[in-house]
């Protein structure tokens, strides 16, 4: 788990760094049509077949949609419109608004060491966003505001994981999530794709996009998954955790971006009421993948 949150905390830079070749969509477009190609491998390999359970496909597909097609087309674009330190901090937060949405829902019982977590990350995200400026232009905070409806985009895919409870493992609904969801941004990305010069793409926008596709979706994914099995969902999603701290420090060392005060206060209250949120929760849920900036 820690080499997960290594993978997904530089993702946000390495994300960053491929803009400079890519437009957003092109990116996302690319980057999950190959890794849909090395996830049907993956799960041919570790499962030995593609076949689905009777009335699974269309409601993996109402998932993938939600949680890949629209989630990722916010999070891309969210994140060239504002720095990667802003968009791990924002995304630090969704832990507690799965549980919110859980007990707006029925899904789940907020606690109330739960409802002052959600109640604390809530303000460290407002101060996350407002650091950026108190014009709230969309120029200054469209980009934390996509990436915000982003999170709650992520929250419902969470909670329709759990209440459609699909006879399928979670290597399979992480693969055929993403392999559902890809068409979409494919064709959301179809025009850029026609416009860019491949040839003029540079070896660190080719690196970049290969991390993010390789490392980041699959091998993340995978590593993710084999911890939950093997320690069990709250020790693996409290690693999460971590992910806005490497997010933040290969940020100044990769883009040169240098975190505010009041960014760093806002990101310890995330983090405080993302931890206090699941203490003594019953029982928390997890995403099949951690929320990393993935």
């Amino acid at each position: 788990m820690l080499l997960v949150v290594l993978i997904w905390g530089i993702n946000f830079s390495a994300t960053k760094l491929a803009f400079r070749d890519f437009d957003p969509l092109a990116f996302t477009g690319v980057r999950f049509a190959l890794s849909s190609a090395l996830l049907v491998l993956v799960l041919w390999k570790y499962e030995g077949t593609l076949r689905l359970p009777p009335g699974a496909l269309g409601r993996l597909a109402l998932l993938g949609i939600i949680g890949n097609s629209i989630y990722q087309a916010l999070f891309v674009i969210g994140l060239s419109r504002t720095t990667a330190t802003n968009s791990s901090l924002v995304l630090a937060s969704m832990p507690a608004m799965v549980a919110a949405l859980g007990a707006a829902t029925g899904t789940e019982r907020l606690t109330r060491d739960g409802r002052r977590g959600l109640i604390l990350a809530s303000l460290g995200v407002l101060l996350v966003v407002a650091a950026k400026g108190a014009s709230f232009s969309m120029h200054t905070v469209g980009g934390d505001l996509m990436t915000l409806v982003a999170v709650v985009c992520w929250a419902v895919f969470t909670l329709g994981v759990r209440r459609f409870a699909l006879p399928v493992s979670t290597l399979g609904i992480t693969a055929w999530t993403t392999i559902l969801g890809t068409p979409l941004l494919v064709l959301a990305g179809l025009p850029a794709m026609l416009k860019t010069d491949w040839g003029a793409v540079s070896r660190e926008g080719w690196g970049a996009l290969l991390y993010s596709s390789v490392l980041s979706l699959v091998v993340a994914y995978i590593l993710w998954n084999r911890s939950i099995a093997k320690v069990g969902t709250n020790r693996t999603a409290v690693f999460a955790c971590v992910t806005p701290l490497v997010a933040m420090t290969s940020a100044m060392l990769m883009l040169g971006e240098r975190p505010r005060p009041i960014q760093l206060v806002g990101g310890v209250m995330i983090l405080a009421g993302v931890l206090l949120s699941q203490r003594r929760a019953a029982p928390p849920i997890v995403p099949l993948r951690g929320g990393g900036g993935e």
